[in-house]
């Protein structure tokens, strides 16, 4: 299984959740997701053995 496709949906789920509550968070949380992304693009997803 991997890691990011079972992380992925409880994430947006709760990103979204915290986008309804707060608003003002959606910068916040598009830039973090962004740069998330980006390091696992870059460092690849087969490095995590959790």
């Amino acid at each position: 299984m991997n890691i990011t496709l079972a992380l992925a949906p409880l994430v947006s789920l709760i990103a979204g959740i915290l986008i309804l509550i707060i608003p003002r968070l959606l910068n916040y949380i598009v830039a973090l997701y962004l740069i998330v992304i980006g390091l696992i693009g870059l460092f690849g997803a087969g490095n995590l053995h959790l």
